[in-house]
């Protein structure tokens, strides 16, 4: 069912690459009234065909320069706000997602009525968790309690003068440029609230062990690169992240093995807190989220597992970080020059 939406002071941007009959049916979802832009990132099959076939704006990502979905999306921004000056609410779509008929009317009056909040989101589902175990894992990591939040993913709705004030998203980030953008917007002052309403189906279409671990290895690549873009922060984000996997990962085991000689094989006992990690993460899982017994030992199962790949992820990091030289790091403007307007 497609949205009903008539609002012109709101509009949307889609990005993908090669998402086929998944962008037909995001594009179906949004309907024929909403402002769209649809921003390909390179794609070999007929995905501008069909965004132009849709009513889209449609802007293709040159490959001069790297794609990511941070450049995708302020592309997509900057096209739709030159296109119609009225809009001052912006929907981010991932060309794989679905919009609920009702979320935009939904995010909207939300935002509409809060001079404090920049961003909203509502829950997202995955469309077809049973298809592998990997989508239902993606389908337990989607479940976020309605509140005000420090983050989110890369389906939301923002008011555009915050946007703007904060610049957008980082272009350097190849992964996980949502929760930096939502740390800048915190920093000035906004708050971000996830609703209970529906707001998208996701289609992660992960069927392979491998797809799992490079999403992993890019989780940690992510951690890395916004806490060395913000090392310099006094709260120092994402600092634990980056610890935890490396206490998992590399601490217990080395000191495990390395120990297990001088001290009899009483060091092994250090392993002992992987079914104790397990055990605590899928406790608070069933409790806070509800979760069935199942899917809470695998997704806290999976949590553990990732640790490994998550690790590799900061290595790779900081070993292009120092290889390639990269540009001066921004130093973004601190809390203290204020909210930006509501306008």
């Amino acid at each position: 069912m497609s949205s009903p939406f008539t609002h012109s002071d709101l509009g949307l941007v889609v990005i993908g690459r090669n998402e086929g009959k998944r962008l037909e049916r995001c594009l179906v979802s949004i309907g024929n009234a909403a402002l769209v832009v649809y921003v390909d990132s390179g794609s070999c099959d007929n995905s501008v065909e069909v965004a132009r076939a849709a009513g889209a704006m449609v802007v293709e990502l040159s490959m001069s320069m790297p794609f990511t979905a941070a450049r995708a999306r302020n592309a997509g921004f900057t096209r739709l706000t030159e296109a119609v000056s009225a809009v001052h609410f912006v929907q981010f779509l991932d060309g794989d997602c679905e919009l609920h008929f009702s979320w935009l009317s939904a995010g909207r009056e939300f935002l509409s009525t809060s001079d404090t909040h920049a961003v909203v989101c509502g829950s997202l589902e995955e469309s077809n968790p049973d298809g592998s175990l990997y989508n239902r894992l993606c389908s337990l990591e989607w479940k976020a309690k309605p509140g005000d939040t420090h983050a989110c993913g890369g389906v939301f709705m923002v008011r555009r003068d915050a946007f703007e004030a904060v610049g957008g998203f980082d272009e350097r980030l190849i992964a996980g440029e949502e929760p930096e953008l939502c740390y800048r917007l915190r920093e000035a002052g906004w708050l971000l609230r996830r609703v209970a309403e529906p707001m998208a189906l996701h289609d992660a279409a992960m069927a392979r062990l491998s797809q799992w671990w490079r999403r992993a290895i890019r989780s940690g690549h992510a951690y890395a690169a916004r806490a060395w873009l913000h090392r310099r922060a006094s709260d120092r984000p994402w600092r634990r992240e980056l610890y935890r996997d490396w206490f998992w990962s590399l601490l217990i085991p080395l000191t495990a093995l390395a120990g297990a000689y001088p001290s009899g094989g009483v060091s092994l006992l250090l392993l002992g807190l992987y079914p104790v990690g397990i055990w605590r993460v899928a406790a608070f899982r069933g409790r806070e989220f509800d979760d069935s017994p199942s899917d809470a030992v695998v997704y806290s199962l999976f949590c553990m597992l990732s640790k490994l790949p998550s690790a590799a992820g900061q290595l790779l990091f900081h070993w292009r970080r120092i290889r390639s030289r990269p540009i001066s790091l921004i130093e973004y403007k601190s809390a203290t020059e204020g909210k930006a307007s509501t306008g």
